[in-house]
């Protein structure tokens, strides 16, 4: 057992020993009394135009009795969270190996928590392996030539590969650590486990996930790339199969961790007359701004001092009946091409580990409500989406070059111009548009009335120079595939929805998170 000192306000530039040090005097600690110290967590603070540091410090004392005493008489001292490896306690027998669909962030950890309990679970997943799916991401960047089965949203680590491996979550779950502690074990830097706003990195993050699929195929797990899932077969209510592209795959269970963009799969759902919902999601544009600006706004005077990383920024609002918020903040990084369907455009964001690009961006997205698109259809929320899209990609030049436009120029509806000042990174080209003539009006009237509030906390949010590229409509799923409390489909006992793409994560840790619990729904019914 251990404990977290939380609350240790210090200047910025104090060695770890030195913070350590003062914790363990702050609660008057000998170094006899410490079997193991370290820092826990830390993360900047600029309030009121200072810098310093907040930190968090473990200590495990050699008498437990001490460690409960501390924590029971200061609020600020609390037991180290509890987040051991789940087990199998099921006493039903699995007749055949349990099918994960997806090999994203929820499917990925959902089979390394099948396997390493002794189930081999056989994966299936649309796009490529690594290395193939690095190729044909770059062919498209470079020619404009789309795999609708590999590409930003499908192969090897899912979405969550392409992006700056952020590891942020706005859940509190101690599974969390666990994610982090298992990403570190295959080769995420160890600097994810103390801070506030962890993340890997791109260039990084493709070799974790390679580790991770390594480590299951070492343990009897099978991972079958270029296999889409083309049905199911059940009977009397009770899954019998999966069907692939690749042959029909007999099996009682199967996690459906499909991801956000798996829509022709969620239509074969609900042509199966699966239990799925339309639920909230969000659409917008990518703004990039130059980095040294963002990093001047963030930090001021005190952004030359040394080792401080790039700046970073969240931000929301509400000028009206829906919130308008920063989402997916990729520092020193690029605007990607990120179609999966053909004559669509579509935005993310990517950052490399040293976040070292010009540009910082994020996108500014409003809530899409589903009364915003009710037709009575499940699907009417992709069907939104994607019309959004069509239409980026006509505005475009219909060759997936991405419309642009100028902040100044959206701000004030004037005539779309480019400024030199802040240059485009989406790889594949882009062309002048004015958003507002095709954007719905509640997208662009909650952007424009956000962002002269957003300037108010960061200067460079009234810059004139920075620029809009659009589309960006695949902040989350728009559809939710129901489950009963024991994480079963409402419809078909065996399906277990999972991650993004089931409604029930948005990111890469509470996407992990819900694979893990979603593997711990099968390990407490089945023994090997």
């Amino acid at each position: 057992m251990s404990i977290i000192v939380s609350n240790i306000r210090l200047p910025y530039g104090i060695s770890d020993e030195e913070v350590i040090y003062k914790a363990a005097r702050s609660m008057g600690l000998r170094k006899a009394d410490i079997k193991y110290s370290g820092i826990y967590r830390e993360s900047l603070d600029l309030r009121h135009g200072n810098i310093s540091k907040l930190y968090s410090v473990e200590f495990e004392l050699g008498n437990i009795e001490q460690e409960h005493k501390l924590s029971a008489a200061d609020q600020d001292i609390y037991q180290k969270p509890d987040y051991s490896f789940p087990a199998s306690t099921g006493n039903e027998v699995l007749p055949a190996p349990p099918v994960v669909v997806g090999f994203g962030p929820a499917g990925m950890f959902a089979a390394l928590i099948l396997a390493e309990n002794g189930f081999r679970p056989i994966v299936i997943e649309r796009g490529s392996k690594m290395d193939d799916r690095d190729k044909k991401v770059q062919n498209f960047f470079d020619s404009g030539k789309l795999d609708v089965n590999t590409n930003i949203q499908f192969g090897e680590g899912g979405a969550g590969t392409y992006s700056d491996g952020k590891l942020t979550s706005r859940i509190n779950d101690p599974l969390c650590l666990l994610v982090l502690d298992i990403l570190k074990n295959h080769g995420a830097p160890e600097a994810i486990l103390r801070m506030a706003k962890p993340h890997i990195g791109t260039d990084l993050l493709k070799n974790v996930v390679v580790s991770i699929r390594n480590r299951i195929e070492q343990l009897g797990g099978k991972v079958l790339f270029d296999t889409p899932m083309t049905g199911i077969r059940y009977s009397n209510g009770k899954l019998n199969a999966v069907v692939t592209s690749a042959g029909t795959i007999d099996t009682d269970t199967a996690i459906f961790a499909i991801g956000h963009s798996a829509r022709d799969t969620i239509s074969m759902l609900c042509e199966n007359s699966f239990a799925i919902e339309p639920k909230a999601f969000s659409v917008g544009l990518r703004v990039e701004h130059l980095q040294q600006e963002l990093n001047y706004s963030v930090y001021g005077k005190h952004m030359h001092l040394p080792d401080l990383p790039q700046a970073e920024y969240n931000l929301s609002a509400k000028p009206f009946d829906r919130g308008c918020y920063s989402f997916c903040m990729c520092p020193g990084g690029y605007v990607i091409p990120a179609a999966s369907e053909e004559n669509g455009v579509v935005t993310n964001g990517m950052s490399l580990h040293k976040r070292a690009g010009a540009n910082a961006n994020s996108a500014i997205c409003v809530s899409v409500l589903p009364a915003d698109f009710a037709s009575g259809s499940p699907l009417a929320g992709i069907e939104f989406q994607r019309q959004l899209e069509r239409r980026a990609f006509i505005e475009g030049g219909s060759d997936y070059k991405a419309p642009v436009q100028t902040v100044g120029d959206f701000i004030n509806g004037t005539k779309c111009s480019i400024s030199d000042a802040v240059k485009p990174t989406y790889a594949i080209g882009t062309k002048p548009t004015d958003f507002s003539s095709w954007l719905p009006s509640f997208v662009t009237d909650s952007i424009r009335a956000s962002m002269p509030l957003f300037a108010r906390k960061l200067a460079c949010f009234g810059s004139k120079d920075a620029i809009f590229t659009g589309v960006e409509t695949r902040t989350s799923s728009p559809v939710r595939i129901t489950r009963n409390s024991d994480f079963q489909s409402l419809n078909i006992e065996g399906v277990i929805p999972s991650g993004e793409g089931a409604g029930y994560a948005g990111g890469i840790m509470s996407a992990a998170v819900d694979g893990i619990k979603a593997a711990s729904a099968i390990l407490k019914r089945y023994k090997i």
